[in-house]
């Protein structure tokens, strides 16, 4: 049997040429609708209209055309399923091998500053989509083109392949296709979004609304939260506590990429999971701490800045357990995130009844994907999280003396700490605590300040870790006036030699990883 391709467009630009080719020169029967039927009859090509091969007329002025089982059949069944081949022979269903279909003019028709409600509903197609994600998804047998765009490229491939069409252009056409409908309902969310709202977002995109939010970062700005379900924070489940804020979703953001250095799971105790907790306020640490269960990394994570803790983030990577729970309820805390809360913990915190507790698995953040992706105005940023594996064997000693056991130790710690503070930023830590942090200054003495007054006492024997490279040796000077014994930084600087010599001067260990970790 001669393969079939069946053809309904909206924009009939290349129709003909591309018709005459697949039914000339590589045999197709041609299968049409409409008036995409009517220009193919006009060019003499020989067309079997929808309606006479599935028996079923055109109805509700053109709403129902192709929607009957003929033509999803057709284009759905798996060729060499021998039950699907059964079905086929059964309701007298040929297979579709090409669909070729652009979509009712929607943006167009919504441009138009007089359009109405009635014109713009009339121009959401139904039919046509149906038909791009059947094909697109059997792309293994089926071709599906959704723009005149594609049409040499397809042409082009089959002379290439003897007539036939490659899986590799089968499959790429599949995702342009997939694209195609997604797009297509974004506008159409869009539309509808500023018709009923009276406003629309730039930023709906292919993401479904999950929620709208009170309120933006201020009150006086308002705020919706686009997310897919089971991805990332829309795969987190809220148990109680009040609606997210804005603030709230962007700290938890920063707090759980923190705690995630130390491995997430649903047991702090489980293999590859050291337990620890992070406390985040306007996105920035101000205490983070591991320790041998959940509980004991929380206490000395709060202990770190109990001041600053006041009203802030928590995250912690195992299950939040009852004596966790219990240090938890003491203190003013906006949200919890963590893998899992024991029913213990859950009853001792339902006393709080403001408190937001949400559980979000590991599967759920695996599922969010590795872009990092950050709006502009008019545009988006997207690039790779900055969550590579540290790497510790590929540091240098730069100075005279290497570090001692623990300092080595508290180094790695704090470098793991550093990439998540805003530049310029700076870690104080001693014995996987954060004695001091500094962020977001405008110059990295500035930060070293902040951080090493935050630690006071408690510096001495500490080390920091500079997210940048020492640009003097103001930092490394002042670092060590405070009794930090060792340092770690990118390196990379001009004058990297004056911030070693420093170091030898004044008896400091100095690392450099080659790895910088702005965040901005």
């Amino acid at each position: 049997m001669a393969p079939v391709a069946l053809l309904s467009v909206s924009d009939k630009s290349g129709l003909v040429p591309l018709a005459e080719a697949l039914h000339r020169i590589h045999g197709y029967q041609l299968l049409s609708s409409g008036g995409t039927a009517k220009v193919l009859e006009q060019a003499g090509l020989p067309v079997t209209r929808v309606s006479e091969y599935t028996g079923a007329p055109e109805i509700l002025g053109g709403r129902v055309k192709t929607l009957h089982p003929r033509v999803h059949g057709g284009i759905l069944a798996k060729r060499g399923d021998a039950a699907h081949q059964r079905d086929l022979e059964q309701q007298q269903i040929n297979l579709i091998d090409v669909v070729v279909v652009n979509l009712y003019p929607f943006r167009e028709t919504v441009a138009k500053p007089d359009v109405t409600w009635d014109q713009a509903i009339e121009n959401i197609d139904i039919g046509g989509p149906t038909m791009v994600r059947s094909a697109a998804k059997n792309h293994a047998d089926v071709a599906v083109l959704t723009s005149p765009d594609q049409y040499d490229r397809l042409l082009e491939a089959m002379a290439q392949a003897g007539g036939e069409v490659p899986a590799a252009l089968r499959r790429q056409l599949a995702l342009e296709a997939f694209q195609h409908t997604s797009a297509y309902d974004t506008a159409i969310s869009r539309w509808m979004d500023q018709a009923v709202a009276g406003e629309a977002s730039p930023w709906l995109e292919a993401v479904p609304l999950r929620q709208t939010l009170r309120y933006g970062e201020n009150p006086h700005q308002q705020a919706r939260w686009f997310s897919h379900a089971q991805q990332g924070w829309g795969g987190a489940i809220q148990l109680q506590g009040k609606e997210l804020s804005t603030n709230n979703l962007l700290d938890l953001e920063a707090a759980l990429a923190m705690v995630r250095e130390f491995g997430y799971g649903p047991d702090g105790a489980a293999p590859a999971v050291q337990p620890a907790a992070v406390v985040v306020k306007h996105t920035n640490p101000c205490g983070v701490a591991i320790g041998s269960d959940v509980s004991t990394a929380l206490t000395r994570a709060l202990d770190a800045d109990r001041v600053s803790a006041f009203g802030g983030i928590v995250a912690i990577n195992g299950e939040v357990t009852a004596a966790a729970a219990a240090e938890l309820k003491s203190l003013f805390l906006e949200c919890v995130v963590a893998p899992s809360f024991s029913p213990e913990a859950r009853e001792i915190l339902s006393a709080k009844a403001n408190l937001r507790l949400l559980e979000l698995q590991a599967a759920a953040i695996d599922a969010a994907g590795p872009d990092h992706v950050r709006s502009i105005l008019g545009g988006l940023l997207v690039q790779d999280l900055d969550d590579q594996a540290i790497t510790p064997n590929d540091w240098t000693v730069a100075s005279q003396r290497p570090p001692s056991p623990q300092e080595q130790q508290d180094l790695e710690f704090a470098w793991r700490l550093v990439r998540h503070v805003r530049s310029n930023a700076i870690v104080v830590a001693s014995k996987g605590q954060s004695l001091g942090i500094g962020a977001g200054q405008m110059n990295r003495v500035g930060s070293a300040r902040l951080a090493l007054d935050a630690a006071g006492d408690q510096a001495t024997g500490a080390v920091l870790a500079s997210d940048g490279f020492f640009p003097f040796d103001d930092t490394v000077r002042l670092a060590a006036s405070h009794g930090i014994t060792a340092v770690i930084h990118p390196g990379g600087s001009l004058r990297d030699a004056d911030s070693i010599k420093a170091c030898d001067e004044l008896g400091l260990a100095m690392l450099l990883t080659g790895r910088r970790h702005f965040l901005h």
